[in-house]
């Protein structure tokens, strides 16, 4: 294979420089016209504002730099406020003209309450999902530890106590807070997403138990035969 001559490699050598210092030259071009277009034209509002020895002709560049960086400054702050007060005034008027609707607000207001609760900020509330016997003997309930009692509710009892909340079904963001001893409290596998979809289908969505690994596909297990199935526990 011949050589390449020397206007070849002259070519391809100042080719390559080119594409090297093209985009510096228009990321230059850009900033000098900016410069030059939006600082030259808002320098007059801010020089009145400067002393005299501020004012010399040598530091019309950098007086031109710090305008246009005020300027891209203010701009983006009007950006950030218009935009969370158009954003906060409009949502406050759909959601009151929602709610305002016979019907459909309180469909809208329960939907919300439920959207509210599965927000991960009140999921970090509950630490585990529990079993509790309520309201009668040998009843059981579905609920949320949320708390190891202190205070005058753990002063006062001989027990440690725990703070569980318990849901009503459908709508979770209602419910009853009871303190009952550790030893009565039975924890559970499931996840708190799991325990709310159980509850807010009213029993009809129940996971899986026990529960299998994540790597482990529902195909790949092999249906249980029906002599290992565990009969029901008697009372």
């Amino acid at each position: 294979m011949a050589s390449p001559t020397t206007f070849t490699s002259f070519r391809n050598a100042f080719l390559s420089g080119l594409v090297l210092l093209a985009p510096l030259a228009v990321t230059w071009f850009v900033f000098s016209w900016l410069v030059d277009r939006v600082g030259g034209s808002f320098r007059p509002l801010i020089s009145v504002f400067l002393p005299d020895f501020l004012r010399q002709e040598g530091l019309d560049l950098a007086w031109n730099i710090i305008a246009t960086i005020l300027v891209i400054l203010l701009i983006a702050l009007l950006g950030f406020v218009s935009r969370w007060v158009l954003t906060r005034y409009f949502t406050q008027l759909t959601e009151r003209f929602i709610n305002n609707i016979p019907g459909i607000g309180a469909v809208y207001r329960t939907v919300k309450q439920i959207v509210d609760t599965f927000s991960a900020q009140k999921r970090n509330v509950f630490e585990k999902v529990v079993m509790v016997e309520y309201p009668a003997p040998q009843s059981y309930v579905l609920g949320f530890l949320t708390n190891r009692a202190n205070g005058e509710v753990q002063g006062r009892t001989d027990y440690e106590m725990w703070t569980v909340f318990v849901p009503t079904t459908p709508n979770p963001t209602s419910g009853f807070l009871i303190f009952y001893p550790k030893e009565r409290v039975v924890e559970m596998s499931m996840t708190v997403s799991e325990a709310m979809k159980l509850i807010i289908s009213g029993g009809s969505v129940v996971p899986p138990w026990p529960a299998r690994p994540p790597e482990l596909a529902a195909s790949d297990v092999p249906p249980a035969p029906a002599s290992a199935a565990s009969p029901n526990p008697q009372p």
